[in-house]
């Protein structure tokens, strides 16, 4: 199989995270926080390692504002739901995700939460001003992602945060398709609650996630349980990270992420982001031009290739390359919004993603099955 499908999950992932989940399965895995025993110790520790390991990459001021999460989505209802009072107006962009469209539109149901929704093309200066003519005394957040997933269109993170800082609101920052790519800092950015999954360009597996949260904001709970601490008081405790992680963290998991982490160090941020660009030029400079092909916002280069065949849904078009062994996703993407904002038909497109043991030779053999289907009477 050919796999160009990192935008939902990267795959292979890094053997040093795959021998650091065995080994915790074999030699340590106790229940962190629940015992003095040494494999709680340990697995304690572990989890330690990976926090200071994330602070680090992302600029967060403490391992302690690291939360452990199941992913990116449950990190953004937790921010979203746990930041945002009852009433208050808040700010998206037309490119979200569902994981931050959907809990806004919850709490728009249930808790009169407005929201406005800014447009993302052209540059970085009319965005900011949309933005800015948007703030209103209501405002209380701006909750937008940093990257695309369905098209290679970046947002001016930096100046967004200052934007949020001068107003003082809250910006919450949905890292999902650039933890690992791009280069987030959390104090120098100004981001109030960063996002981010485990398992996509971080390298770690499913199941892992991170909520990280600036020093000074006072969240709550999506989530009570027991935490290991102040067994006795039948309130979440009030300090980070224990206030958010209620039951027992997933530690072969976190041990994974935490090798993931170290790997997308020691490559580097601007060697990985180099790599998918030279990928995405590799292809695109194959495919463009081809009448029969329509690609959508294919001028910047990136880790993405958004596309269709005319006359074909992307459904036909995904099913007849995973029959030649090509794994890509077709449809909405769980962005029917940003599918909206960039035109695609009714049942979305196929995305082409590639991370960092994509290879020349997958866009070789990408561009073969593609061809063979192209001959095909459909």
């Amino acid at each position: 199989m050919i796999y160009l499908d990192n935008a939902a999950t990267t795959f292979p992932k890094p053997e040093s995270v795959v021998q650091a989940m065995a080994s915790c399965m074999r030699e340590y895995c106790g229940n962190p926080g629940r015992g003095s025993h040494s494999m709680a110790v340990r697995a304690s520790e572990k989890l330690y390692e990976c926090r200071q390991a994330a602070m680090e990459l992302f600029g967060a001021q403490s391992p302690e504002n690291v939360v452990f999460t199941l992913n990116t989505t449950y990190a953004l209802n937790i921010a979203i739901k746990g930041l945002v009072p009852a009433g208050a107006h808040v700010i998206l962009s037309d490119m979200e995700h569902n994981s931050v469209l959907r809990p806004v539109e919850e709490l728009r149901r249930t808790k009169k939460v407005r929201y406005d929704v800014f447009r993302t093309g052209g540059s970085d200066f009319e965005i900011l001003e949309r933005i800015r003519r948007l703030i209103n005394r209501d405002t209380a957040a701006v909750i937008c992602s940093g990257c695309s997933n369905i098209i290679n269109r970046t947002l001016p993170v930096r100046e967004i945060g200052r934007l949020c800082e001068n107003h003082g609101i809250y910006f919450i920052l949905d890292g999902a398709q650039c933890a690992g790519i791009f280069d987030l800092h959390m104090q120098r950015d100004k981001i109030t609650a960063l996002c981010v999954p485990g398992h996509k360009s971080l390298m770690g597996p499913q199941g892992t996630g991170l909520l990280l949260l600036r020093d000074d904001v006072s969240i709550g709970t999506l989530v009570e349980g027991g935490s290991g601490i102040h067994s006795a008081d039948p309130g979440m405790p009030d300090f980070l990270p224990d206030r958010l992680e209620a039951g027992t963290m997933p530690t072969p998991g976190i041990a994974g992420l935490c090798e993931g982490i170290r790997y997308v160090r020691s490559r580097g941020l601007e060697d990985i982001r180099a790599h998918e660009n030279g990928l995405y030029r590799a292809l695109m400079n194959t495919l463009r031009g081809d009448p029969r092909l329509e690609f959508y916002s294919s001028r910047v280069p990136g880790a993405i290739v958004l596309f269709n065949i005319r006359g074909v849904s992307p459904q036909k078009t995904g099913y007849e390359l995973d029959r030649r062994g090509i794994c890509v996703r077709s449809g909405l993407h769980c962005a029917p919004l940003a599918h909206e904002t960039i035109g695609t038909p009714d049942g979305g497109a196929v995305r082409v993603s590639f991370g960092p043991f994509s290879s020349k030779n997958d866009v070789a053999g990408f561009c073969n099955a593609l061809h063979d289907i192209l001959k095909m009477e459909m």
